[in-house]
């Protein structure tokens, strides 16, 4: 299968650059896979289509204000440092931006120069190892320092917006670590999970820190030569039996995003059950997949040719997903992390 069997046509002006002014305010396509049909909603429909004993999945990790705009020592010139991951204490897999890329045991300082890195190692890709000099965890110096990272297809005319540190955030996250957020979770409110939880709706976390690898592109003609990139995920056991229970008692699974789906069925397939677990995952789910622990999605609408597109058209099937998203693009849905919402059951 090819990757150009993903595409389709977006006009830029669908491409929502700003939140909805309410998190419950998105409009909602449901898409009922088995009837091939699909239907017109706003999320705050969400509960209709569920039932009692249904479980929703969400990954509860929290975006890092991974962005550190600082300058080298001598030149002053700028140097950008984008934090991915953490792999020792105070050291970091970063990608770097500068005019001139810094050397190796060369500073970049931040702030009034109260936080140095160092250069450590070069990497591919523009990444690149470094040390911080601090006994402070650096995640705490990102929340006082750092800048929010958007996604590259939010291009605003009128600059930044303020909110985006809270708006770009769901409302559950816990454990840092992301540097995209988990966009299908962007859209509740704790009173929405007070209305499933009245219904006799489950709610069950899971952590799965979103990596960099979120919006690198297929550069492959044939899906099967993509590599995802690994991202770290933790399932409790807690968590997993709260799943399996709903699941063995005739109720659904709902994955809250793309997340969820690689996390649930990267432990499914590595166990043959749901357990406890903590790992990395480079899970590609594109079709035929046979999915063994999901059974219904909620999402956003994605890039055309993404891996998170390849996903969705596995669990409801291309053609009828490809349809689908013609109709929203007809209907003038808004798309991608800020936009509206598809549910699939």
């Amino acid at each position: 299968m090819n990757t150009s069997d993903f595409d389709y046509v977006l006009p830029e002006a669908l491409i929502a650059q700003h939140p909805a002014e309410r998190r419950d305010g998105a409009r909602m396509m449901v898409l009922h896979r088995r009837e091939a049909r699909w239907e017109h909603a706003h999320f705050a429909d969400l509960p209709a289509f569920l039932r009692a004993g249904d479980v929703a999945v969400v990954n509860n990790t929290k975006v890092i204000p991974a962005r550190l705009i600082g300058r080298k020592p001598g030149t002053g010139g700028k140097g950008e440092v984008f934090l991915l991951e953490e792999t020792a204490p105070r050291e970091w897999d970063v990608l770097v931006r500068a005019r001139r890329r810094p050397r190796i045991n060369d500073p970049i300082v931040f702030g009034d120069g109260t936080l140095t890195a160092v250069m450590l190692e070069e990497g591919a890709l523009g990444r690149a190892r470094v040390r911080f000099e601090t006994e402070r965890p650096v995640v705490e110096w990102a929340e006082e320092l750092g800048e929010t990272p958007l996604p590259p297809y939010i291009q605003r005319k009128d600059g930044g917006e303020s909110g985006d540190r809270a708006r770009y955030q769901t409302v559950y996250a816990q454990h840092p670590g992301a540097v995209a957020a988990p966009t299908a979770g962007l859209h509740f409110t704790p009173e929405m999970f007070e209305r499933l939880a009245a219904m006799g709706i489950a709610r069950a976390e899971l952590t799965l820190h979103v990596g960099i690898g979120t919006f690198r592109p297929v550069s492959v003609d044939t899906i099967t030569e993509h590599r995802m990139e690994a991202e770290r995920y933790q399932i409790t056991g807690e968590a997993a039996a709260l799943i399996q229970r709903c699941r063995e008692r005739g109720g659904r699974c709902l994955a809250v995003g793309s997340t969820s789906v690689r996390t649930l069925e990267e432990v499914f397939a590595r166990h043959g059950t749901l357990m406890a677990s903590e790992g990395r995952t480079d899970l590609f789910i594109y079709p035929p997949f046979t999915f063994r622990a999901v059974d219904a999605i909620l999402t956003n609408f994605h890039l055309p040719k993404s891996t998170l597109l390849m996903m969705m058209s596995a669990f409801a099937g291309r053609e009828l997903m490809l349809a689908a998203y013609e109709e929203a693009v007809r209907q003038r849905y808004r798309f991608f992390s800020y936009g509206d919402c598809m549910l699939i059951v």
